[in-house]
């Protein structure tokens, strides 16, 4: 079960029964990580496909350095057109790239236990309460948009001190080509149902341009 199912050469036969095989685990991979992974559909799409196409380039490639040396370039031109993803989607993208080499190689059985164990280990990792902090859960991210004039340092101080626990500023950057700036705060409201009653005070003071108020977990990667 855990021999490789490849000859010396690869045959038809083998090929779609590596594919099939692939095709099937990934789907099933899938599925067992949606129940954890908080994204879009065509990410499930993906995910599903990953090791039946990560398998296929090793299966081609079979020692071929040139063929190698091509195929890494194709990939990290796919690398710089995607969007930064969160920590759970690359984690479920590089399960799948792992097992995708096991199939490439034959090792159908070690392809399916890569996948399965590790989407198993993920859910029943993720249930567990471990390496959470209750405070973090509540942390948003502020991004509010200002005019170039508006001199932003103390600006909404009085604001913040009566509506939020905590405040921290991680980062400005400039927008509307250069006529406006961005500015982004980790923050903590003191009474979730005053969110509100907070954006309106702010765009007040900020024109009325751009405010928005994500999770802060959920929303790291648009900083």
């Amino acid at each position: 079960m855990f021999d490789s199912i490849y000859s010396s050469t690869v045959t038809t036969p083998q090929f779609f029964l590596m594919a099939a095989i692939a095709l099937a685990a990934g789907i099933f991979y899938a599925w067992i990580m949606s129940f954890r992974i908080r994204s879009t559909k065509r990410f499930f799409l993906v995910l599903a496909l990953v090791p039946f196409v990560v398998a296929a380039v090793i299966t081609f490639v079979n020692g071929n350095i040139g063929a190698g040396v091509a195929i890494g370039g194709a990939f990290s031109l796919i690398r710089f057109r995607s969007a930064q993803g969160s920590a759970d989607e690359i984690a479920g993208i590089l399960i799948a790239m792992g097992a995708g080499i096991a199939f490439g190689m034959g090792f159908v059985g070690y392809g399916v236990l890569i996948l399965l164990a590790l989407s198993v280990l993920f859910f029943l990792l993720s249930m567990l309460p471990i390496f959470e902090h209750k405070g973090m859960s509540r942390d948003q991210l502020l991004r509010i948009t200002i005019p170039e004039s508006l001199a932003y340092h103390d600006a909404f101080n009085d604001t913040f001190a009566h509506y939020l626990d905590a405040c921290e500023s991680v980062g400005v950057k400039t927008t509307g080509m250069g006529s406006m700036f961005r500015l982004s705060f980790r923050i903590r409201m003191k009474d979730p149902r005053e969110e509100k009653a907070f954006i309106d005070e702010l765009r007040t003071k900020n024109g009325n341009l751009e405010i928005a108020i994500t999770p802060y977990a959920d929303a790291q990667n648009q900083l």
